[in-house]
């Protein structure tokens, strides 16, 4: 078992035991007890994750731009809820098979060029967006897209793991993890000006082409630490601190990984609660907009406040697991303690139905958006706590199409849901149940990880 260890004067602790992985390859070593200074002046891997940050924003740019123009589309193209939620379907359908292939993908042939393939596929599917003429069109461009943003998340938790020691690891990813808010933000302001000044196909080209200025970024700038040549040896042994010796590393198989209770945790926390976000990113100007008489055409304060509040929660999210490190507990005790105190924090969603009052029910929903992305960056870090470099991405593709597959099916219920309720002239009432269902979800969820991993040794 770990041994708490504290650290003080900006120290990094670690004291590894036994590996709770031996059937996934690691081998049982003695616990080994060390203490290394972080680096003061060499600090690239924040360089780094300000790239993986732009690139989870464009991933979302492209993404959710759908959501903000979907009132403009179903007039133009005469959609039902259900026919926006088989597109949506489309997208989580190639997202989630997607993200199995590319785990694996990134694993054989590194992260440098994964994520190159992976946003030039989404890039040209964001553009395509803006010529095509008919609903199964749109499922189609969808499906590309879902496809080539599948490889977005298993590159980015990959390269955290390369560049970061565990501490760090949670922060890492709640900052990147954070570009998942920019978008939203940013949309309510930018569709609007768009849709009105260049029409509706406009705001596909504009967010399709930032993918391509961002890889000439990626290709310049990114290296591996091991043959990065603007990193500085300090920060090279800070980086590699914690890191498993090349030779206690095995590859791990897919069917070891299935055979671990912690691969099944991290499936059923990303099965339960990924369909929570992917319904607050697709349905949620649509709510406004049939709720509270939210146009859309014009800039949205309220959607801007929801997805402010993520970005605080991102990172605070990441920063808490890691005070909690600080204070003594092994990283996987951590991340599981924060993302109890974000499990409860989404509950009050479900009050959103008792409120007439347009801003109580954007400081619910903000609470409850925000929870969400501090349990995301601490549950995607819960897979390099658990598994060697090697095998990080395969699980983190693993888990990902776990959330994309409720991905697909809850756009289903959403649906029928809302067309059912629409058609008896209440649809608000419709929402009301989906929020029930989102506030429950992630205590639901963190319960199944806690049973399967209750005896774990981190």
């Amino acid at each position: 078992m770990l041994s708490r260890f504290k650290c003080r004067n900006a120290q990094v602790c670690d004291a590894t035991g036994d590996a709770i992985l031996t059937k996934a390859g690691h081998k049982n070593r003695k616990p080994t007890n060390y203490c290394m200074s972080k680096p003061t002046t060499a600090n690239y891997r924040y360089t780094v994750v300000a790239l993986l940050f732009f690139a989870t924003t464009i991933n979302y740019l492209d993404r959710q731009v759908i959501g903000y123009l979907k009132p403009v589309l179903e007039k133009e193209f005469n959609w039902s809820e259900t026919d926006y939620g088989h597109i949506v379907m489309a997208f989580s359908t190639a997202y989630a098979l997607g993200l199995l292939l590319f785990g694996r993908v990134i694993d054989a042939i590194g992260t440098k060029l994964g994520y190159t393939i992976s946003i030039i596929i989404w890039s040209i599917a964001a553009l395509l967006h803006a010529i095509v003429r008919t609903t199964f069109g749109f499922g189609v461009v969808r499906a590309l897209l879902g496809a080539g943003e599948s490889g977005n998340f298993p590159a980015a938790i990959k390269t955290v793991t390369e560049w970061f020691p565990k501490n760090e690891r949670a922060v890492a990813t709640g900052i990147f993890n954070a570009g998942a808010n920019i978008g939203p933000v940013v949309l309510p302001f930018l569709v609007p000006f768009l849709l009105n000044t260049y029409g509706w196909q406009s705001a596909f080209i504009v967010t399709g082409a930032l993918g391509f200025i961002w890889l000439v970024c990626w290709i310049t700038m990114y290296e591996i630490p091991a043959k990065h040549k603007r990193i500085a040896k300090e920060e090279l042994l800070y980086i590699n601190s914690d890191a498993e010796p090349v030779a206690q590393v095995e590859k791990v198989s897919w069917a070891k990984l299935f055979a671990i209770k912690q691969t099944w945790a991290f499936i059923f926390g990303k099965l339960l609660t990924d369909p929570i976000w992917w319904f607050f990113l697709f349905w949620l100007p649509s709510y406004f907009s049939s709720t509270f008489k939210l146009d859309l055409t014009k800039p949205g304060w309220p959607l801007a406040v929801i997805y402010s509040a993520t970005t605080i929660g991102s990172i605070g999210g990441g920063y808490l697991s890691s005070w909690f490190i600080k204070r003594g507990y092994t990283p996987y005790k951590a991340r599981k303690t924060a993302m109890l105190i974000f499990a409860f924090c989404v509950i009050p969603v479900v009050m959103a139905q008792f409120t007439t009052n347009m801003w109580v029910a954007v400081a619910l929903i903000s609470l409850a958006a925000a929870s969400h992305q501090a349990w995301s960056a601490n549950i995607y870090t819960t897979a390099s706590d658990f598994f060697p470099k090697q095998a990080v991405s395969s699980v983190i593709g693993i888990g990902g199409m776990a959330g994309a597959t409720g991905g697909i099916l809850f756009p289903l219920i959403v649906g029928v849901l809302l067309d059912h309720y629409k058609a008896l002239g209440n649809i608000t009432a419709g929402y009301n149940i989906l929020f029930v269902i989102s506030g429950c979800a992630y205590l639901v969820a963190w319960l199944a990880m806690h049973f399967l991993t209750r005896n774990n040794a981190r």
